[in-house]
């Protein structure tokens, strides 16, 4: 594999740390297409490794590539509490069909300081009955934190499953004041 991939497109990375812990963030000309939890060393070369075979090119670390320093400034702006909204441009060629449609809804239909439910979501895609298929598009979720699979709660007060673990969206849904009280 060369570093321009089979499409022509470069492959960036960088890990920054984070009041969550360190995070991968990866991106390509469209966009950022990758946000990767706890980046230790044996996670970032397991990320690499299936972003190489799923885009066709080996990643390159480039912290100082505008697309992630732009990313790395509006994170660190979210987790000081100063920003509430992601202005970057995404690449979606990780994920398709009704997981991206889902995830597309949730991004522009689901603000900071706000939660919906499996179900509530799964209705606002026309799928009523789909709560457990939105459960599986969230933790398909590759741009988590930018897209706020964090967000998505159950109907009965708790706050569902998480890819970067219950105590991570916990303290994300903390950060933005809706962390929700169990109703048992």
């Amino acid at each position: 594999m060369d570093s321009e991939g089979q499409y022509g497109q470069r492959v960036v990375w960088a890990v920054v740390g984070t009041g969550i812990g360190p995070l991968l963030l990866a991106a390509t000309g469209s966009g950022l297409v990758n946000v990767v939890f706890h980046a230790t060393e044996t996670i970032r070369e397991r990320t690499l490794e299936r972003l190489a075979a799923r885009l066709g090119t080996e990643p390159v670390e480039d912290p100082a590539d505008p697309l992630l320093a732009e990313a790395v400034s509006q994170l660190d702006a979210y987790f000081a509490g100063r920003r509430q909204d992601f202005d970057l441009p995404l690449d979606w060629s990780l994920i398709s069909g009704f997981n991206r449609q889902v995830l597309r809804e949730l991004a522009a239909g689901v603000p900071y300081g706000t939660v919906v439910g499996y179900g509530d979501l799964a209705r606002r895609v026309g799928q009523p009955g789909g709560a457990q298929a939105v459960g599986a598009a969230m933790g398909a979720n590759p741009l988590p934190v930018v897209v706020p699979c964090h967000r998505v709660v159950e109907s009965d007060g708790g706050i569902g499953g998480f890819g970067g673990g219950l105590e991570t969206k916990r303290r994300l849904l903390a950060l933005e004041g809706v962390l929700p009280e169990p109703l048992f």
